[in-house]
């Protein structure tokens, strides 16, 4: 029997995403609310979340961080100007 690859539903500024893996990056949090993020590096973005896992239920992800995703967590990204 194959096995079933499990995701994850997860919101990002109230949009329901359909996450594969157990980690999301900054970088992909980014660029599921701001698709030409790849294009420019030079903005940068606050990424908070919450709704986490048990010992780190809520925080920040900063740029090259990741975080363990878990069903129904939520994000919200917002462009913070220039570095």
């Amino acid at each position: 029997m194959a096995e079933q690859k499990k995701t994850v539903t997860i919101i990002v500024d109230g949009t329901p995403h359909e996450w594969p893996k157990d980690k999301i990056t900054y970088a992909e949090l980014v660029t599921l609310e701001f698709p030409d993020y790849p294009q420019h590096p030079e903005i940068t973005y606050t990424v908070k979340y919450k709704n986490g896992h048990g010992n780190k239920p809520e925080g920040t992800l900063s740029s090259g961080g990741s975080v363990k995703v878990k069903e129904g967590m939520i994000f919200s990204v917002y462009d913070t100007g220039q570095s």
